[in-house]
């Protein structure tokens, strides 16, 4: 329902979200949370839900790939001890000293996003994962559903706010004063690793600052096992 209200849109990834509370045991569902502006809004979300339910803490898994901006970093460490969240950050098992990163994007995302993505569910024994992804964003997240059920390790990713824009994503923030990284401030729209992300131009796509290589095996790393 992309032409749907704000309140709209909120009431029905409650509903979802509410839903999942009688299906799923809470200390089993984690936030995919990046640190972005999406993703925190689906963190403080399910957080409210937890809290009103008494069944905290939000429980989250972050991926530090090692090349991430540190001011997500720093941004996503004040927001764990300021809201309680259960963070489990999840690393390569790669060393990254003289790792070729971003030379081959597929083989970069790999071992450094999705194995340690991979690693992480099974380690916190997730059943379900949310996630901030929107249909708008990219077009390989066009056709993505609500639900989606994953195989390798076995669970069920969530996507609340599929049908969200940017503009709603923002508006939200600002109707609920949510705090974000810094960066959004210095003109960035979607934050990614250092070498991969820049600022989007005047008039371009939210994640034209995205690098372009990358962007257009999203799909390929998404069967792989990426959100």
């Amino acid at each position: 329902m992309p032409s749907a209200s704000l309140d709209e849109k909120i009431n029905c990834t409650e509903t979802e979200l509410t839903g999942l509370l009688d299906t799923a045991s809470s200390d089993a569902v984690r936030v995919a949370w990046t640190g972005g502006k999406d993703s925190t809004v689906v963190l403080f979300i399910w957080k409210a839900l937890l809290d009103h339910h008494g069944l905290g803490p939000v429980r989250a898994i972050n991926l530090d790939t090692g090349c991430k901006f540190p001011e997500v970093l720093a941004f996503r460490d004040r927001l764990t001890r300021e809201w309680g969240v259960d963070l489990h950050v999840a690393r390569p098992g790669v060393e990254l000293a003289g790792y070729p990163v971003a030379q081959d994007v597929m083989t970069c995302c790999h071992d450094l996003k999705v194995k340690p993505l991979k690693a992480a569910i099974r380690e916190t024994g997730a059943t379900h994962l949310l996630t901030g992804i929107r249909h708008d964003e990219h077009p390989d997240r066009a056709g993505r559903e609500v639900r989606e059920q994953r195989d390798d390790p076995p669970h069920i990713l969530l996507n609340p706010l599929l049908d969200w824009t940017e503009t709603d994503i923002w508006a939200f923030h600002a109707r609920f004063n949510l705090p974000h990284c810094e960066l959004y401030d210095q003109g960035y729209r979607s934050l990614g690793c250092v070498p991969c992300t820049s600022k989007s131009g005047v008039g371009n796509g939210e994640r034209s600052g995205r690098d372009q290589s990358k962007e257009s095996v999203l799909e390929s790393l998404t069967s792989l096992g990426y959100f």
